[in-house]
């Protein structure tokens, strides 16, 4: 403690001592101060003296000792007008206040509720006595100032705080010296840091207090303990409250005095020169600062806001007031008016900390220096007033830049920005000075930064009446329009700031188009000409680079905003990447990746830049989908104002018919009133009209005013502020009406009128009165005494008030009656030319004015501001700008050759690009590139000009989009390729290679040319020609080439959708070259061969994609007619195929069928032999180099060999040929279970060359066929097991049928249907071969698809187009393979009897029924081969089946026709018919015959016959009958359907040999030969068979009478019918039947033939009267021996 006295005492004596010293201490009027400093000194060293080390306890340091007994002596050296004395003494103040000797903390006795502290520095203060103190006395009161307010050793408070601020503000108004004004307002701007960042510390660490409070109560709470306040605790609540400010305080000032002092020196290192005016006019600027005390500062506040509130109060019960309150001073009308408005002032008085209170008293002082008014005319730079205003808008700056959370969320200081810096700025925007603009302009970016989400309404008056106006004005100069468009690119450049903009109020119904207006004068500014800005060409391009580089940051933020949208191609992994080409240097080609060029802009640090913007869903209201309805709305409703102001009735119609407007009266009215935007010449006008509904809402629009309580002419203006009048008498007559009667409705006691006539007529005079008084047309103005003479007697014939008058005329004389200050809208300021500087003062005042009126309007009003987060923001916000920012860069590239201009253009349409990419924007997309490809002068129509550095690079531009943004680009693929194409023309001509290609191009030039490129290229001179290709010299650059390729190799990362689109589009270029008949280019087809290496990497859904593209392309192109062009596909195809064979196949995909697919098309549709001969080469190589990896490939090879089959050319056939006998001989051994899925290919390949023209190969063929049978029999099971074939639905255990027996023999019937004789013969031959060999393991449903491809063979006849003839088939095929099917179903019978026999059957019938005789023939030997062969394993209804097909079959072939027949016209046709019918009956009736009896049965008997009859003995031996006869087997009943079909045709041969007319017709018409026909054998023939049958059913015991009966009557009918007979050929031809009939009759038992003989005897006697042969009576003579015997 002795120490501590020692070291204070050491600055107290030296300064005392250094006062004493000085000579000036001599003088008498410093005689008392030299005394009061001796006294000190003396009084120092007794207290050093007496003091002793044991005298108690160590005191605080910031206790403060003997202050009051030494702060008198510096209080007087203070006063001294010595400024050495006071030198000396403020340097001793500012020693003890660093090192906490002086802490001001003790009461001032000399000033009852003041504190020490506060004498101190009213002391310091008056030191400065104004511009003559001294200069070094100014710097030493800025020291010490500077440190008692910096100081953690004293605190200074309130009206001291803001005595200390003042007298630094005022030196640095009046001191001469620049040092001590550039320290001055260093350390201005020192305090103003300190006062702020103390309160924030503050509140931050009140913050952290209350928390650790809430979590200890939390904490004892849950442990159910008392809470027991802890010691600090309770210190620091019962401490003063500047004990804790000192103890707590954050130490980010500083607090050494070396280190003020040394920081206020270093800041005054500039110096600033000016004169200045008398002090009087500074004392007046620092008067203007709060009193000089804490209750004036306070109590001025306080009187603001109390007034504010009884107005408030006034004007919601009066609401008439209400717009004069708010047009009262600035200070009271600045205070927020909101709903809640009452409660929110009472809370501002209470301040939550004395820093607070101090930083808003020292913020309200700036604000309100900074609105002074400066004096009229050209401002003086010297001039006080600027200077204060300028070092004001300074200061404020700083407070903003430096604002911490309590000052940007306070609602007492964000209350006072918005009614003190607000309007303070709408006045100051506008200044002609550009530095107050400047800074003007400065604090709104700062606001807008960090205060927007509370001065929404703010932002859109300084936007639309400042910024928009200053651009779009031609009267204002262009340092503002430049200092302008600087601010805003920095407000362009914060992306935040930006889509804020666009939702805050281009989607807010009640607001302007902010963001709207801006993009488009931005683009009017970037294409705006000198001849119409009045500006210098340097100027002009200043003003419009500055714009396209606005325009430019607007898109950029657009990207960052969306930057989490944008997936880079190129950071990426896919599937490929051995595919990719080293990476290597890229060149000099600037093109920046979009990591760099995305990168992220904080020139403003927004207040929401701390939120995360990968979030997708913000506030309640950041809703896109809610507000693109209200944008969509409010379009609506611009569009209906917009109609309105040009035609009101059409106008509001619009509205109501959308649904925006009511259709009453009333809400017509309101909306005329509410609505700004409206044209008040147009609102006066309808309200004027004399329709119906015009009068209806002029009485609505008058009656939602209240004139209660209002003088006359305050309603009057109230009235028509809202309207322009009409010009017309008759409508300003009605207005005046209705008001008048409104008025007096309004006020029914109390006013002078007598009647409401009276107030109509003053109204209307007030009207006149105004016009005459303030219009500049009228020269003699009416007098106050001619006003009150013109309104006698209009008060029901008496007179107002002569004083009411009066005070009516001065009123308006004083004020017009005008428009509201929001209905009036901005000036006209499209001044031609350049105005002057007059004009431009009244311009920018008038800017003022309204900038000014509204926003004082608008900080009454809380407006909800939304902080946006989505993404989707950004799509509507493009969509709304793009056209105009296009045409601004389209202008700019197109009319300046600057590069920092062209680099603008080009990055903002990269921009571009990227947005309507991300938001797939198709139009917008194409429109961009579109543009850059035409100013890269590579689209066709462009022709060959000299490339510039700009054309250059948009070529660059154009390459970076593709490689940045090709995930996206769509169909814009198509104009990127064709542009590279013509690069690649470009580079070709202009490195003029003269190879062969090139040659022939020049060649061709003169030709017309679908390329106009080359056409316009080669037909011009030579040297010009070689100075085009000298400037295009940096096409073929190492950097431009490496960028294209790059897009070719990085096509692998592009994904799914991007890599189809970018083959789509390259193939329709490389058509397009490719269709060049000239000169065709192959380019683009190289290109897609090298993509589609490099890609094949990718996942085979994907590549399945590309490949259905690039096939179709591989297909047109392999079918090129320049052989040339298909030749190079075929060996690209070729090539890409064997990699892609290399990599091998799952089984059950197809991908290498969809691959090789192209080939096929290929040998189908180019019918070049070289081409098709070179697709079977690169098919052969194929299999011999990758058969093990084929799998669903084998498919189209075995197509392609298919095709290649039917080519004439033998070599073809034959080369093909050879490597499919390989195939099916070695391949099928080693890999036939990956060949399986393409057997029936394999087989159709074979059947394609049985059918060749080349017997050889044909033959061979088949055998090969017959080799694949046996490998089906051989491995089933493969067939079985297989997977992935597209023929699922076959049932397990019948898959080897569907994919290896059935296509085989299916393969072999057409070869039967389609070759010559020999070769289908050994078709036929090997098919039924494998019926026969391998019909064992066939199930019955194999069986009748088989016999539905064998009945096939039959179909031919039904075909006359075939060209095998008929009678060949027949002849040859049919027989065989009806025979070969006998043979089969009988060797299978038991299998397939059941199901096939009816079929089979069938098809017999069909050959009967065939106008063949032969084929008729052999149908009928199949039926009677099949019933002999298995008749003996047929049941019931087998016979049933056959019996009814043998009656069928007869009766279809009975030629019964021959009765009936007439010649005709189709004579031969039915003669030839029927001769075949008369055969197949015959051949019947023989059928039956041998099936009943066996073959060669019959003619036996017939020849035992005659032996008996030759045989002298009686005795008659037994009937022969051969064990395998079918008679057996068939029932009593079915042989009886035979005995019929038999007599029918007996009886038609007999009618028909008994007609010997028509023998004679048929005769003559060459029927049978040169003799007359006849039908004796079928007579005689079918009654030999039904004998037989008759005699051999009578010779069972059992025997029906009926059958007894029917061979009874048939031998009664016979033997009366040989009686008849006439011819003796004809008898003979009946000797068989005799016999027959007498050896049977013979041959029965006694009975019997007693039975018979008595019917029969009478005709068997007959005979005898006949010449019959001997045989005949022989066995007669038997016969009548064995009647006689049996009588």
């Amino acid at each position: 403690m002795q120490k501590s006295k020692q070291t204070r005492s050491m600055f107290l004596t030296r300064a005392l001592e250094r006062i004493l010293a000085d000579k000036e201490l001599r003088r008498s009027q410093n005689a008392q101060l030299k005394k009061a400093c001796k006294s000190a000194l003396d009084d120092i060293k007794q207290d050093l003296e007496h003091d002793s080390p044991g005298d108690g306890p160590p005191k605080s340091p910031y206790t403060i000792i003997e202050a009051d007994r030494y702060f008198l002596v510096f209080e007087m050296a203070c006063k001294s007008k010595s400024p050495s004395i006071v030198t000396a003494a403020l340097d001793c103040l500012q020693k003890m206040i660093v090192y906490g000797i002086l802490v001001g903390n003790a009461p001032d006795s000399s000033a009852p509720g003041k504190r020490l502290i506060d004498r101190v520095i009213d002391a310091i203060c008056q030191c400065f006595s104004g511009i003559q103190t001294d200069e070094q006395v100014q710097l030493q009161i800025i020291k010490v100032l500077l440190t008692a307010v910096t100081s953690n050793n004293c605190e200074i408070h309130e009206g001291t705080l803001l005595q200390a601020v003042r007298t630094c503000y005022n030196i640095y108004l009046a001191s001469k010296n620049p040092v001590n004004q550039t320290t001055a307002r260093a350390t201005l701007t020192q305090m103003l840091n300190v006062i702020f960042s103390r309160m924030e510390a503050q509140a931050e660490y009140d913050e952290c207090l209350a928390k650790k409070l809430h979590e200890e109560q939390d904490s004892a709470q849950q442990n159910k303990i008392p809470t027991i306040e802890q010691n600090g605790i309770l210190e620091q609540d019962e401490a003063p409250e500047s004990d804790r400010h000192h103890r707590k305080m954050v130490a980010d000032t500083n607090g050494d005095a070396g280190l003020v002092a040394s920081s206020v020196e270093n800041t005054a290192t500039e110096s600033e020169d000016g004169n200045f005016g008398n002090f009087q006019s500074v004392n007046g600027i620092a008067e203007s600062v709060d009193g000089d005390s804490t209750d004036l500062a306070v109590e001025e506040i306080l009187t603001d806001m109390i007034d504010l509130v009884v107005a408030q109060s006034e004007a919601e019960q009066d609401p008439e007031k209400r717009e004069n309150i708010l047009s009262r001073n600035t200070s009271i009308s600045s205070v927020s008016t909101s709903v809640a408005g009452d409660d929110l002032l009472r809370r501002n008085i209470n301040f939550s900390h004395i820093l607070q209170k101090d930083a808003f008293l020292v913020f309200r002082s700036f604000c309100k220096l900074s609105m002074k008014i400066l004096s009229e005319g050209p401002p003086d730079p010297r001039s006080h007033e600027l200077r204060s205003k300028i070092l004001s808008l300074h200061l404020l700056l700083s407070i903003l830049e430096t604002a911490g959370p309590v000052f940007r969320n306070n609602e007492m200081f964000i209350n006072a920005i918005k009614q003190y810096l607000c309007v303070a700025l709408s006045k100051n925007g506008v200044s002609t000075v550009p530095e107050v603009f400047h800074l003007s302009l400065e604090i709104f970016v700062k606001l807008l930064a960090n205060f927007k989400t509370h001065l929404k309404m703010q932002v859109q008056v300084f936007f639309k009446e400042i910024f928009l106006n200053i651009l779009e004005s031609t009267s204002s100069s262009f340092s503002h329009k430049w200092m302008a468009l600087e601010s805003l690119s920095k407000i362009c450049s914060d992306a935040q700031s930006m889509v804020d903009i666009y939702v805050n109020y281009d989607c807010d119904i009640n607001a302007a188009n902010i963001f709207h207006q801006l993009v488009s004068l931005l683009s009017k500014l970037a294409q705006v000409t000198h001849s119409h800005t009045g500006l210098t060409p340097p100027q002009e391009q200043a003003i419009r680079k500055k714009s396209l580089e606005c325009l430019g940051m607007i898109l950029r933020c657009m990207v960052e905003w969306t930057k989490d949208l944008y997936l880079n191609p190129h950071s990426m992994s896919h599937l490929g990447k051995e595919h990719l080409p080293e990476s290597g240097h890229v060149g000099n080609l600037s093109i920046t990746s979009s990591q760099s060029n995305m990168g992220s802009h904080t020139s403003l640090n927004s207040d929401s830049s701390e939120q995360t913007l990968n979030s997708t869903t913000g506030g309640p209201a950041d809703n896109p989908e809610a507000l693109e309805v209200v944008k969509q709305q409010k379009d609506i409703l611009e569009q209906g104002i917009n109609m309105f102001n040009r035609k009101p009735s059409k106008g509001i119609s619009f509205l109501q018919a959308q649904g925006m407007l009511g259709h009453g009266a009333t809400d017509i009215a309101e909306f005329l009133m509410s609505e700004s935007r409206l044209s008040p010449s147009e609102v006066g006008d309808y309200l004027g009209e004399n329709e119906k509904i015009n009068k209806e809402v002029m009485y609505a629009y008058v009656d939602l005013l209240d004139f209660g309580s209002s003088d006359f002419v305050s309603a009057l203006r109230l009235f028509l502020e809202g309207f322009r009048l009409p010009g017309e008498a008759q409508k300003i007559d009605r207005m005046m009406e209705k008001f008048a009667s409104r008025y007096c409705d309004c006020n029914p006691s109390g006013t002078v009128f007598a009647s409401a006539d009276a107030a109509y007529v003053l109204a209307y005079s007030i009207i006149m009165l105004t016009t005459d008084l303030h219009s500049t047309q009228v020269k003699r103005k009416i007098s106050k005494d001619d006003y009150i003479r013109m309104n006698r007697g209009i008060n029901d014939s008496k007179d107002l008030p002569p004083e009411y008058l009066e005070d009516i005329y001065n009123q308006i004389k004083k004020k017009e009656i005008t428009l509201k200050s929001t209905r009036a809208g901005a000036k006209a300021t499209n001044i031609k030319g350049t105005a002057s500087a007059s004009q431009r003062m009244r311009d920018m005042q008038d800017m003022a004015t309204t900038a000014k009126a509204l926003m004082e309007a608008a900080s009454h009003v809380e407006v909800e501001f939304i902080s946006t987060t989505h993404y989707e923001h950004v799509r509507p916000m493009f969509k709304l700008c793009w056209r105009s920012i296009m045409v601004a860069f389209s202008m700019g590239l197109q009319d300046f050759e600057d590069k920092e201009v062209t680099t603008l253009c080009l990055n903002g349409m990269k921009y571009a690009v990227r947005i309507a990419c991300i938001f797939g924007l198709s139009l917008e997309r194409d429109t961009f590139i579109q543009a850059l490809s035409r100013f890269s002068l590579l689209q066709a129509t462009a022709g060959i000009r000299e490339l510039k550095w700009k054309n250059i690079e948009s070529i660059k531009t154009l390459i970076s989009i593709a490689y940045t943004d090709g995930n996206y680009l769509q169909e814009s693929w198509h104009e990127i390729l064709k542009c590279i194409s013509h690069l690649e023309l470009l580079q070709l001509i202009g490195s003029g290679v003269k190879d062969q290609a090139t040659v022939a191009m020049k060649r061709s030039a003169a030709m017309i040319d679908n390329n106009p490129i080359l056409t316009k290229t080669f037909g011009m001179e030579q040297k010009k020609l070689a100075t085009i290709q000298e400037s295009m010299g940096e096409t073929s650059s190492q950097s431009i080439v490496v960028a294209v390729d790059r897009i070719f190799t990085g096509s692998t990362r592009l994904d799914g959708d991007a890599i189809v689109d970018f083959v789509q589009w390259l193939s329709k270029v490389s058509l397009s070259e490719l269709c060049n008949p000239s000169h065709p280019r192959k380019f683009s087809l190289q290109k897609i061969v090298e993509i589609s290496y490099y890609n094949m990497g990718r996942i085979r859904i994907q590549w399945s994609r590309i490949w259905a593209i690039l096939g179709d392309h591989f297909n047109a192109v392999g079918c090129s007619d320049d052989e040339g062009v298909a030749f190079f596909a075929v060996d690209s195809l070729r090539q890409l195929s064997m990699k892609f064979l290399e990599k091998g196949e799952l089984p059950g995909f197809s991908f290498q069928k969809d691959f090789l697919r192209p080939f096929e098309h290929i040998m189908k549709h180019n019918h070049s032999l070289m081409i098709q001969d070179m697709v079977v080469r690169c098919i052969a190589q194929m299999v011999s180099s990758q058969a093990p990896n084929i799998k669903s490939g084998w498919k189209n090879i075995f197509t392609v060999f298919t095709i290649a089959a039917s080519h004439p050319d033998e070599s073809i056939v034959e080369l093909a040929f050879q490597t499919t006998s390989n195939i099916i001989n070695e391949t099928f051994q080693f890999f036939f279970g990956s060949i399986i899925h393409c057997f029936q290919d394999a087989v159709s390949a074979l059947r394609e060359f049985s059918c060749c023209a080349f017997p050889d190969t044909s033959m061979e063929a088949i055998r090969l066929i017959r080799q694949c049978a046996d490998y089906v029999a051989l491995k089933p099971e493969l067939f079985e097991d297989m997977i992935g074939d597209e023929q699922s639905s076959a049932k397990p255990g019948e898959k080897v049928w569907v994919r290896g027996w059935f296509p085989i023999l299916f393969e072999l019937s057409c070869i039967i249907s389609r070759c010559k004789l020999d070769v289908r013969t050994r078709g036929l031959t090997v098919m039924f071969e494998i019926m026969k060999t391998h019909g064992s393991t066939f199930l019955i449903n194999w069986w009748n698809d088989l016999f539905q491809i064998i009945f096939r063979i039959f179909d031919q006849m039904k075909m006359p187009e075939q060209q095998v003839e008929k009678s060949d088939w027949f002849a040859t095929t049919c027989n065989h393979a009806l025979f070969a099917i006998c043979d089969v179903f009988t060797q299978y019978y038991d299998i397939l009897y059941e199901s096939l026999l009816s079929d089979v059957y069938n098809q017999l019938i069909w050959c009967v029924e065939k106008e063949n005789e032969q084929l008729a023939r052999s149908g009928v030997n199949c039926f009677e081969n099949l019933i002999l062969s298995n008749g003996k394993k047929f049941d019931e209804p087998t016979w049933k089946l056959s019996c009814d097909t043998m009656l069928k079959v007869f009766r279809q072939v009975s030629p019964q026709q021959l009765l009936l027949w007439k010649p005709n016209q189709n004579a031969p046709d039915e003669l030839q018919r029927l001769q075949l019918f008369c055969v197949l009956t015959a051949e019947m009736i023989e059928c039956i015959d041998r099936i009943l009896f066996y073959p060669t049965t019959t003619r036996a008997d017939d020849e035992k016959n005659l032996e008996i009859a030759k045989s002298p003995s009686c005795e008659i031996p037994a009937e022969y009958r051969n064990e395998d006869e079918m008679f057996t087997h068939l029932t009593e009943d079915q042989l009886l359907v035979m005995v019929r079909c038999l007599h029918e045709s007996h009886d038609m041969a007999k009618r028909f040999n008994c007609d010997n007319e028509q023998r004679t017709i048929l005769w003559k018409a060459g029927f049978k030969g040169k003799s007359k026909p006849n039908l004796i054998r079928q007579e005689t023939s079918s009654l030999l068979c039904a004998l037989r049958i008759l005699f051999r059913i009578n010779e069972n015991v059992d025997c029906p009478e009926k059958t007894t009966t029917i061979l009874l009557r048939t031998c009664q009918v016979a033997l009366k019918y040989f009686s008849t007979i006439s011819t003796e050929s004809h008898r003979d031809a009946w000797t068989n039947i005799l016999l027959l009939l007498l050896t049977r009759l013979l041959r029965l038992p006694k009975e019997k033939f007693i039975l018979l003989s008595n019917d029969l005897h009478q005709p068997l006697c007959d005979l005898l009267l006949f010449d019959v042969k001997p045989e005949v009576r022989f066995l007669l003579r038997k016969y009548f021996v064995r009647c006689n015997t049996a009588s």
